[in-house]
C-alpha cells in the first residue's frame, strides 16, 4: 500500500485504488468503481458508453477497485491527478505498480 512518506517522484505512476479505506472499511456505495471510471468514459462509434482504455473498474483480491494505467500521466495529466486525488480525499488503499487493463 501506499507510505504516505513517499516523495511524489518516487511512485509509480501505474496504480490501483482499491475499495477498502485506509483503516480496512469497505468503502461506498458499492457501484464507486464504476462511477469512477464513467467520470472518464466517452461515446464511442457504436453510440454507448466506454470506459477509457486508461482506467478499469475492476476487482483486486476480492475488492472493487479501479485500475488506472500510468499512460494516463502523460496523455491527461488532470484527469490522472484527479484520480490520485479521489483516493487521497477517500482516504483508499493504493497498490502501486501494478496494473493490467486490457
Amino acid at each position: 500500500m501506499t507510505n504516505s512518506r513517499a516523495h511524489p517522484e518516487e511512485l509509480s505512476l501505474t496504480f490501483i485504488i482499491v475499495g477498502l479505506t485506509r483503516d480496512g472499511q469497505r468503502f461506498r456505495p458499492s457501484d464507486w468503481a464504476e462511477r469512477l471510471c464513467g467520470v472518464l468514459s466517452v461515446f464511442g462509434a457504436e453510440k454507448k458508453m466506454k470506459y477509457s482504455p486508461y482506467v478499469s473498474p475492476a476487482d483486486f483480491d476480492g475488492q472493487k477497485a479501479v485500475f488506472v494505467d500510468g499512460s494516463l500521466m502523460e496523455i491527461e495529466p488532470m484527469a490522472y491527478n484527479f484520480l490520485r486525488n479521489f483516493a487521497c480525499d477517500n482516504e483508499l488503499q493504493i497498490v502501486e505498480g501494478l496494473c493490467a487493463i486490457g
